[in-house]
């Protein structure tokens, strides 16, 4: 019977649209050859995306591309989570059965997508909400992958500006990441629509950036084209008045024309476009129009089952009415006996011409139909939908226990922003239920810690921290002291997402309050003993270790145990002992085979990536370490232990000289959005081979992101070293070795320096080069420096070939040095410490040592396009006639300028150098401007950082 009632199409021909087809088709084109992953397409409402899109389809499922489809709907923003990608995913299903669907993802991986259609059997239930989102998130690019290596395939999204939070996330996750070859994403959305405050603008903005990703706009029908559109949709040819007139009125968009053609040219012209949209449905017959206003309160898609209880029509009466309406292409009839409004505006105008009590009441009925069967609705939807429709009906009760189960809902498919929501609409309609806690069976209080659990889960560190606020202020420690030390533990964890202070007395505090012998205890012991590793106190976390340890084994739980075993592994780690470490993490992953935890498993291969590193087993850590990050990505934890083993991966090829690599390693880690940390962490790594390239610019935005400079205190033993390497770096590569030195007692002050051998020794040999270019300048305090990096020394242990290379560098053996980085594969420091060795040989008298020396050096360098080094070895082997004659810097300067550029070196104004060399400083203006344009820099400080380069001052 719904097939008899099919209305007819608007236009039997497509008009127009050929250069923008054109752009689709290029882009698809570039797809297969995986340089593009993405197209968004933009146009004001009514301008033609949809019949656009479809052509396009059309066309590319004709040449045998695969196409899906799904669309946002308004009711995402109340939590309607991944609506376009379920209904994509159905429709896979009814192409190819759940069965074919899950063989295309790794073993147990459809259970992640169980959250979102019930065809794939029971869920996940393994809990880890922090990283279930991001496993989604990989299951759907696998998916996406794995059908394009069969053929084609294209993702249709429509109307992306009503799309979810969690929606966005995705589709901005799938547009940084699909790499892979004969896969395209086409989305729509109005432009008119983005107001400044729109969601949708910083997602378009940042995905503006992205490579692949194109843009294209629908522009207006010209007022050919209207004609066309007119000729096709009437049959005849219209006189030129007649086009003049729909075109002006109109305005070329076809929606409009459409409108307008169906009430008359020669129509009396509407006050607004709302009204010209309602013409069409003005002129069915009364019932119709009723049934119409039904079906807006029910969104733009409603069921012929549900719309039929709703109205209260039986199945004849409900065709009888809707037959004008789809005759006259108001309506569409969709799959699964459903309808759909022709376009979205012409279910907007008849939505907002209900009555306020009409508006209500509607949206009552569609409550209580959906309560009585929820079978009236797509699977996965009615909780949220029964969320939507009680809100709007302004029943407050069933609002807020609607509300909360919705949320749960959403917890299991991983959208935690629209579970927040829901919690807060929960939270808000709480007063307005005297019995709310019965209601839903939990307090005020619990809402408030779901909702900091649906937060941290979502990485929304802001809002998460209010809600543990609000908790806590509502909570005795006296009454509930473990229900207390669970919201503090969050707290903690919000800290640390943020690097803010105060974690670990939060941690202490929350240990005070969980019971003796209890599985609470060795929970929060296993996270405090971990954060105390960190900060390199670990005397203290050895203890809590062996504690946490006795109470796991107690109770059975061999995960827990696995995680205190890694605490207990950076202990060993952190004092040098990387045979210890290494060791440990092996105990780790096989409890982690063992209860298939895949957290627990990535984790450890994360970890002993980096033991081998210490120990210059290079070729075993890159090898575990593109392991790693295929499992990370395997299990769906590419966003958690991926990262951190990717920047484990970043460092391993940094060291090695594969900076490229390195590079592209880093540039992929961050496009998965890391957290904060893991973000950080990848950000130094690309800034030291941009130091190392001299890249000064690029420098300092990494080191202004990384808040090098920032003061505060870091708290990590890794971000210390690491952040104050940076810095001294820095300072002499801008040729500032007061500077320099001035870092370098700021970290020799600390009271505890770092135990780590390797950080230590690293640490150590750079200081080693900040003495030696501070000499001159400040030959006391160098010596000051000099003598307290002796007494860190003395205490540092030296275990492995990597830390006695540091070793050698800091002690000043540099020819030592140099074989000791030739053995171990690393150019960099290899080419380094020739360039010191010659440096020592020519000072010595030793010419020929010397130019031998820098012979070896010099492509090592140049092959990692290391220039600051090139430039310093190139610069000696002048001095000492290893290259061929060059007119030396020094020799363009004269007497006077080498004076002036020494005091330059030192920081002092022209002012200062006048006084110094009695002359004026008109007088020092014009000679420091001679010295910029001889060595060819622009500022006093690259002329500093020239003279230090090329020993202009110690010859």
């Amino acid at each position: 019977m719904l097939d008899d009632m099919r209305g007819r199409s608007v236009s039997p021909v497509f008009v127009g649209r050929e250069e923008e087809l054109a752009a689709l088709s290029e882009s698809f084109d570039e797809a297969r050859k995986g340089r593009a992953t993405a197209v968004l397409l933009g146009g004001e409402a009514g301008v033609g995306k949809t019949r656009l899109v479809q052509r396009f389809a059309e066309q590319r499922a004709a040449d045998g591309a695969h196409v899906l489809f799904g669309g946002c709907v308004e009711l995402s923003t109340e939590g309607l989570a991944y609506a376009p990608f379920t209904a994509a995913l159905r429709q896979l299903v009814r192409e190819q059965g759940p069965a074919a669907v899950a063989g295309l993802l790794p073993d147990g991986a459809e259970r992640d997508l169980a959250r979102l259609l019930p065809e794939f059997g029971e869920p996940n239930g393994d809990g880890e909400t922090d990283t279930g989102r991001a496993r989604l998130f990989e299951q759907f690019l696998t998916l996406l992958e794995r059908l394009a290596e069969k053929r084609p395939t294209i993702l249709v999204i429509e109307d992306i500006h009503w799309a979810d939070r969690s929606s966005r996330d995705l589709i901005a996750f799938l547009s940084r990441n699909l790499h892979a070859p004969q896969v395209l994403m086409v989305m729509t959305y109005r432009s008119d629509d983005l107001h400044r405050q729109h969601p949708l603008r910083p997602v378009l903005a940042e995905l503006g950036r992205v490579n692949g990703v194109h843009r294209l706009d629908l522009p207006r029908l010209s007022r050919d084209e209207v004609a066309q559109q007119m000729t096709a949709i009437l049959g005849k040819t219209s006189e030129y008045g007649a086009v003049e007139q729909v075109y002006e009125r109109s305005e070329g968009i076809p929606l409009f024309v459409e409108a307008l053609l169906e009430c008359g040219v020669d129509c009396t012209f509407p006050e607004s476009m709302q009204d010209l949209i309602l013409g069409s449905v003005e002129r069915l017959p009364e019932e119709t129009q009723r049934v119409l206003r039904v079906a807006a309160a029910g969104g733009n898609r409603v069921g012929h089952a549900l719309l039929a209880a709703v109205s209260g029509l039986s199945d004849v009466e409900l065709e009888s009415a809707l037959r004008p309406a789809i005759a006259g292409n108001v309506l569409q009839i969709a799959d699964n006996r459903a309808y759909v409004f022709r376009h979205s505006l012409i279910r907007e105008a008849v939505h907002d011409e209900l009555l306020p009590g009409e508006h209500q009441r509607l949206h009552a009925r569609f409550a209580e139909e959906i309560s009585k069967d929820r079978r009236l609705v797509p699977p996965g939807r009615a909780a949220v939908e029964l969320a939507h429709h009680w809100y709007g009906a302004r029943n407050d009760r069933w609002a807020l226990i609607s509300a909360w189960e919705a949320a749960q809902k959403s917890f299991k498919s991983y959208a935690y922003t629209e579970a927040v929501q829901l919690l807060e609409r929960v939270l808000m309609l709480w007063d307005r239920v005297p019995d709310a806690a019965d209601v839903i069976g939990a307090d005020h209080t619990a809402v408030l810690e779901r909702a900091s659990e649906a937060a941290n889960a979502g990485g929304d560190v802001d809002r998460g921290l209010k809600f543990v606020k609000a908790a806590l202020s509502q909570l005795d420690e006296t009454k509930e002291p473990e229900r207390v030390a669970q919201v503090i533990k969050r707290r903690a964890a919000f800290k640390n997402s943020k690097n803010q202070t105060g974690v670990i007395d939060d941690l202490r505090h929350a240990l005070q309050l969980v019971p003796e012998d209890s599985p609470d205890r060795a929970e929060v012991v296993m996270t405090l003993s971990r954060h105390l590793m960190l900060r390199g106190q670990i005397e203290e976390a050895d203890g809590l270790i062996a504690e946490g340890l006795r109470l796991a084994r107690q109770y059975g739980d061999r995960c827990l145990e696995g995680d205190l075993l890694m605490n207990q592994a950076l202990g060993h780690s952190l004092n040098g002992e990387t045979e210890k470490t290494i060791a440990l993490n092996e105990q780790a992953l096989r409890i982690g085979r063992e209860k298939r935890s895949p957290r627990l498993i990535t984790r450890a291969l994360g970890n002993n990536i980096d033991a081998l590193l210490d120990m210059g087993r290079e070729d075993e850590a890159l090898r575990l370490a593109e392991d790693g990050y295929g499992i990370a990505k395997q299990y769906g934890r590419l966003r958690g232990s991926g990262l951190f083993i990717a920047n484990n991966w970043a460092e391993s090829m940094e060291v090695l000289g594969r900076w490229d690599e390195a590079i592209e390693i880093v540039e992929s880690a961050l496009s998965h959005g890391p957290v904060l940390r893991h973000r950080l962490a990848l950000l130094r790594v690309r800034a030291d081979i941009a130091m190392a390239r001299g890249e000064l610019q690029l420098v300092e935005a990494l080191l202004a992101e990384i808040g090098v400079f920032k003061d505060h205190q870091e708290e990590f033993v890794q971000d210390l070293v690491n952040n104050a390497r940076l810095r001294i770096g820095y300072r002499l590569t801008t040729g500032e070795p007061a500077a320099a030195l001035d870092e370098a007692e700021r970290v020799l002050a600390r009271p505890k320096q770092p135990s780590k051998a390797m950080l230590g020794w690293r640490l150590l040999a750079l200081l080693r080069v900040v003495c030696d270019a501070a000499q001159d300048v400040e030959p006391a305090r160098t010596e000051t420096v000099r003598r307290q990096a002796a007494e860190v020394a003395a205490e540092l242990a030296v275990i492995g070939p990597v830390v006695e290379a540091y070793r050698l560098t800091y002690l000043g053996d540099f020819d030592a040095a140099a074989a000791a980085w030739e053995r171990l594969r690393r150019p960099h420091n290899q080419a380094k410490a020739l360039l010191r060795a010659a440096g020592a040989a020519a000072a010595a008298g030793d010419r020929e040592g010397a130019a031998t020396r820098l012979k070896a050096a010099l492509p090592l360098a140049e092959a990692l396009r290391a220039a600051p080094l090139v430039a310093d070895i190139e610069a000696l082997s002048r001095r000492v006639g290893g290259l061929p004659p060059a007119q030396e810097p020094s020799e363009l300067l004269t007497p006077r300028e080498l004076e002036v550029l020494r005091l330059v070196t030192q920081g002092r104004t022209n002012r200062d150098i006048a006084a110094e060399l009695f002359i004026s400083a008109k007088t020092v203006s014009v000679h420091v401007s001679n010295i910029l344009g001889k060595l060819g820099v622009t500022t006093r400080g690259e002329a500093a950082a020239a003279a230090h380069r090329l020993s202009l001052l110690s010859s």
